[in-house]
C-alpha cells in the first residue's frame, strides 16, 4: 500500500479561514505602503549564500543552523532567503535604484522567508513577512516615519501592540562600550547559559536577547549602550523620540533592545502583542547604515522593518478576530433550462465587478441556499421555472430574507443601490 504523502514539517498549508486573515493583513499593509509612498519589490527566493553570510550575523543560529543551503548543477552555493533586508539592499546596489527612484529608495515586500527552526506556534520553517526598506537617507525623520508606518499597519488590522525603541549608536560609540560589557559578562560568565557564554567574546551585545530568566536578571546590572552614545547619536535618538511624541505614538524605551552587527546603527525598535507567550514579537526593525558597504557596495544608509504575517494572524485569532467568507451573489437554479441563464447572469455580474458563484455539484435549491450562506453571499439570485416564465429574477437578501423581483438588465444597479 502506498503511504500517504503529507506536506513538509514547519511549512503549513494556508487555506480558509486562516487564508482570509492573511489576505486581510497583507491587503491592509499594502494600502499603508501605498499611502506612505513605497513601491513593491520582489527578489529571488534563493540567492548566493555569500550574501547572507555577509548580511547576517556571523556565527548566529540563522547562519550556522537555520539556512537552507544547496549547490546548483554549476557548483554554486545558493540559499533560500532567511531574511529580506540583504536581498533588497543587494538589488538596490546592483541596479543603482537610487538613481532611478531617488533617495531614499522606498520599497516594500510581501515575501516568503525560510529558516530551518524547530516548528512551534508562531515559529515555522516557511513564513511570510511584509516589510519595507528605506535606503539613502540618514536623518531621524525617516526613522520616525518608518515606525509610524508600522504602527499604522497594526492599527489598520485592529491589533494592539507595544512598541519598544532604543539607540545602539554607531561603531565608534561601541568601541569603548563593548570591552566594558565584556568585562561585566566575564564577571558573571559562570552563571550564564551556554549560548550566552559563547557570545561573550563573539557578539556580547546579543546576550541581551537571551530569554533565560536567570540570565535576564544578571544582565539587569550590565552597562548599557544608550549611556555611551556620542553627541550625534544622542541627538539623533532624541529627534526620533520627539517626532514619535509629536505624532502621539506610545512607546517605551528599552535600553536592552539591541542589534548585534557593526553595520546596525542608531535606531532599533520592536513590536510585541499580548497572548503569544514567548513568541510575542510581531515585528521589528532598525537602522543599518553600514550594510551596503559590508556587501561590497557604495555607502547607502538605510533602515527598515519586517512584520510576521503568521504571528499577526495568530495574535488576531487569539483576540477573537475572524474574517468571514464574503461573496456578492450566489445564483440559485432549478432545472436544466435555468443553467444557461445562470451562467450569463454570472458573467454579467462579474463584468460589473461583483464576486459571483453558482452551483457545480448538482445540489437542490435547499443545498444551494446552504452553499450561498456558507460562502457569505450577500444576495441569492434565484432562477427557476417562475423566473424563466416571467423574465425577471428573484433576488433574496441573505441577511434579512427580504426578496424582490428584478429585471435582469437592472440587476447590477439594484445590488449597487442596496449596498
Amino acid at each position: 500500500m502506498t503511504s500517504k504523502i503529507v506536506g513538509p514539517r514547519g511549512a503549513p498549508d494556508l487555506f480558509p479561514p486562516v487564508s482570509r486573515l492573511h489576505e486581510l493583513i497583507i491587503g491592509r499593509a499594502a494600502e499603508q505602503f501605498r499611502r506612505f509612498g513605497y513601491q513593491r519589490i520582489e527578489t529571488p527566493v534563493f540567492e548566493s549564500t555569500e550574501l547572507f553570510e555577509k548580511g547576517l550575523e556571523p556565527g548566529s543560529d540563522v547562519v550556522t543552523k537555520q539556512m537552507y543551503t544547496f549547490e546548483d548543477r554549476g557548483g554554486r552555493s545558493l540559499t533560500l532567503r532567511p531574511d529580506m533586508t540583504a536581498p533588497v539592499v543587494r538589488s538596490i546596489l546592483q541596479h543603482r535604484l537610487e538613481d532611478q527612484l531617488g533617495r531614499p529608495v522606498k520599497l516594500y515586500y510581501v515575501s516568503a522567508i525560510f529558516r530551518q527552526e524547530r516548528p512551534q506556534a508562531g515559529r515555522q520553517r516557511q513564513f511570510t513577512q511584509v516589510g519595507v526598506e528605506a535606503v539613502g537617507s540618514a536623518g531621524p525623520e525617516i526613522d520616525a516615519e518608518v515606525i509610524l508606518l508600522a504602527t499604522e499597519i497594526y492599527k489598520s488590522v485592529g491589533l494592539q501592540v507595544s512598541l519598544a525603541v532604543n539607540s545602539i549608536g554607531h561603531p565608534a560609540c561601541r568601541y569603548d562600550y563593548i570591552p566594558r560589557l565584556q568585562e561585566y559578562l566575564r564577571s558573571v560568565e559562570q552563571d550564564l547559559c551556554a549560548d550566552c557564554r559563547r557570545k561573550v567574546e563573539s557578539n556580547p551585545l546579543r546576550t541581551f536577547d537571551c530569554k533565560v530568566d536567570n540570565d535576564r536578571k544578571l544582565l539587569q546590572d550590565a552597562p548599557l549602550i544608550v549611556d555611551q552614545l556620542c553627541g550625534e547619536c544622542g541627538a539623533h535618538y532624541q529627534a526620533v523620540k520627539q517626532l514619535l511624541d509629536s505624532w502621539g505614538i506610545d512607546y517605551v524605551e528599552d535600553p536592552r533592545l539591541v542589534r548585534g552587527l557593526d553595520y546596525y546603527t542608531r535606531t532599533a525598535f520592536e513590536f510585541t502583542a499580548v497572548g503569544l507567550g514567548s513568541q510575542d514579537a510581531v515585528g521589528g526593525g532598525g537602522r543599518y547604515d553600514g550594510l551596503a558597504e559590508s556587501l561590497g557596495g557604495r555607502s547607502l544608509p538605510g533602515l527598515g522593518f519586517g512584520l510576521g504575517v503568521e504571528r499577526i494572524a495568530l495574535a488576531l485569532s487569539s483576540a477573537g478576530v475572524e474574517v468571514p467568507a464574503s461573496l456578492d451573489a450566489y445564483i440559485v437554479t432549478a432545472g436544466d433550462r435555468a443553467r444557461p441563464v445562470a451562467h450569463a447572469t454570472a458573467a454579467g455580474l462579474r463584468q460589473q465587478g461583483y464576486s459571483t458563484d453558482l452551483d457545480f455539484a448538482g445540489r437542490g435549491m435547499k443545498g444551494q441556499f446552504k452553499a450561498a450562506d456558507r460562502l457569505g453571499a450577500k444576495w441569492a439570485v434565484v432562477i427557476g421555472p417562475q423566473e424563466l416564465e416571467s423574465g425577471n429574477l428573484t433576488v433574496r437578501n441573505m441577511v434579512t430574507g427580504e426578496q424582490d423581483e428584478v429585471e435582469p438588465e437592472r440587476l447590477a444597479d439594484y445590488m449597487a443601490k442596496q449596498t
